[in-house]
């Protein structure tokens, strides 16, 4: 029952006669929790994906208990249904607190237990059941066979607790940092299915041996009542860094802009290329090297050489077969077709509703996109499967500069959850290595035109100039970029096809990448809606 008694306005206390070790066998507690204090309290957290969605119900999946001698604290499993016929599953550690210091700022429920009285609160910001989680995943046995499995990697040995924090405000997870040295990964929404973040880092780092991904140490799965395994956590080792890849290029791009904007040089003085064609940084005009900077090249083509043997390492298992190349055949063909024309015509309705939002050129490129809806649509579905040679391959799957830490004189990559509008079954769908490719040099884009967009107002040439000589370079990164990647990559035997072939992919998954895009821009930043449009006016046009 619910009493009339109020600590706080909207914070009534609920009596239960169970003790905190027992409350889980308490229906009625578990009945008010879900509906009438879950429902109001999950949909004001940062990491709750269906706010743009309206919530019916709120079911508890399943619950497990995280244990250390007498402290006890629960992991709930939650099913979240909405009324647009899909649901969302949820992980949230329940710890209770009789202290209200702990329960400021991140309290649940008030609640009268058979024993005492105190909080709900969510067990992530109490230091205990961080230590505990910490000595659970650092004693892990080699083979654990419970429903909650901790594991550790063979190759380290963890130290002594020390300390834990938050690491930062972050959108979908919660990590926390331990020693100064490791981080813990939860994930708040899941998947029935082993997380593609857990699977692809511990096959990378832990099976591979690659260098340039944070080493795998441990993680925590469950075992549900559907006898399907479930990741709640991955832990990696921190790795020095200078930030992400993202800040370092608009950085970089800023001093070109800036370069461009002073000295006010004529674009018809530069060389132009096609796109996708391959250049040594060697070989490149001086005034391509004097424009861009020698330091960006050799980044890029540095990164490309990290990108490739990621591929590689990623294109050389032959055993386990979630890992096992594959080649291109008629099912992968139609899952790729259905799922690009659903996600078109989604982009489609968004653009027309949207065209009042739109102005100047981006007004003009989405009418040029609904113009050549038939066109765009034709070329998703005329995907010829058998006219393709290369492998496919399990790939990161949102590979952008977001995604990559800048360390020094190398890259470190991060981050294999995955495309967060796919299904988790479609992330593992084994995919052409150069649609992370694309996916990066959409990222390119993105940072070319954002450094323009950024620092307009202080920019005295024309905006359109601008984007003359933003295309110019995107074509030479691009250039660097596939020189050094088809290289490394032919030198180790992975398989991305012939040269038309490459072209024919990256061409796809571009497109495909910019019509991804569209739908986030016009939800979000209809100004930027340019760049996904400009994206798919180049494939249009190359």
């Amino acid at each position: 029952m619910i009493d009339q008694e109020v600590s706080k306005p909207n914070f009534p206390i609920f009596s239960s006669n169970h003790k905190w070790e027992h409350l889980m066998d308490d229906k009625a507690f578990i009945k008010v929790f879900l509906a009438d204090v879950l429902e109001e309290y999950i949909v004001k957290q940062r990491w709750y994906g269906g706010k743009s969605s309206k919530l019916k119900y709120i079911e508890l999946s399943d619950y497990f208990r995280i244990q250390h001698h007498e402290e006890v604290y629960f992991g709930l499993l939650l099913e979240v249904d909405f009324e647009e016929a899909f649901y969302h599953h949820y992980f949230l550690p329940i710890a209770f607190v009789s202290d209200e210091n702990f329960a400021k700022e991140n309290r649940i429920l008030p609640i009268k237990l058979k024993n005492q009285e105190g909080f709900i609160i969510d067990a992530m910001h109490l230091e205990s059941f961080r230590k505990v989680v910490y000595e659970r995943i650092s004693s892990a046995l080699p083979v654990d066979k419970t429903p909650v499995q901790y594991h550790k990697s063979d190759s380290f040995e963890f130290p002594a607790y020390e300390s834990s924090r938050f690491m930062g405000v972050e959108q979908s997870n919660t990590s926390i940092i331990y020693n100064d040295a490791f981080i813990l990964k939860f994930f708040r929404r899941i998947y029935a299915d082993k997380n593609p973040d857990y699977e692809m880092s511990r096959f990378l780092s832990d099976i591979k041996e690659f260098k340039h991904t944070p080493p795998y140490l441990g993680s925590i799965n469950i075992i549900d009542s559907d006898n399907t395994n479930v990741t709640i956590a991955l832990m990696q080792k921190m790795v020095p860094n200078n930030g992400d890849a993202w800040e370092y290029f608009l950085k970089e791009l800023h001093i070109i802009y800036n370069n461009i904007d002073a000295k006010k040089p004529a674009f018809t003085d530069f060389p132009d290329i096609n796109i996708f064609e391959r250049r040594k940084i060697s070989e490149l005009p001086a005034q391509i090297i004097d424009l861009i900077g020698l330091n960006l090249l050799n980044k890029v083509s540095l990164l490309a050489q990290r990108t490739a043997e990621m591929h590689i390492a990623l294109g050389s298992e032959f055993e386990e077969t979630a890992f096992t190349p594959t080649r291109f055949n008629n099912d992968y063909a139609v899952w790729l077709k259905n799922r690009l024309t659903y996600q078109f015509q989604n982009r489609l309705n968004l653009t027309e509703n949207n065209l009042h939002h739109l102005e100047g050129y981006s007004l003009e490129l989405a009418k040029e996109f609904l113009a050549n809806k038939n066109i765009i649509r034709k070329r998703l579905v005329n995907f010829d499967w058998t006219k393709l040679k290369g492998e496919r391959i399990r790939i990161h799957g949102d590979y952008h500069l977001g995604q990559i830490l800048v360390q020094d004189d190398d890259f470190c990559i991060l981050d294999f959850e995955g495309e967060p509008e796919s299904t988790i079954r479609d992330r593992k769908v084994k995919q052409p290595p150069l649609k992370d490719v694309a996916g990066l040099f959409r990222s390119f884009h993105y940072a070319i035109y954002a450094t323009i967009f950024n620092h307009q107002e202080r920019f005295s040439t024309p905006q359109e100039t601008l984007f003359e000589f933003g295309e110019l370079i995107y074509k030479y990164l691009v250039a660097v970029f596939l020189e050094t990647y088809r290289d490394i990559t032919q030198q180790a035997n992975l398989s991305i096809g012939y040269t038309n072939e490459r072209i024919y992919i990256l061409e796809y998954c571009l497109l495909e990448k910019a019509i991804y895009e569209l739908g986030y821009e016009l939800n979000s930043r209809p100004k930027w809606t340019i760049i996904p449009l400009k994206g798919i006016a180049n494939i249009l046009n190359a």
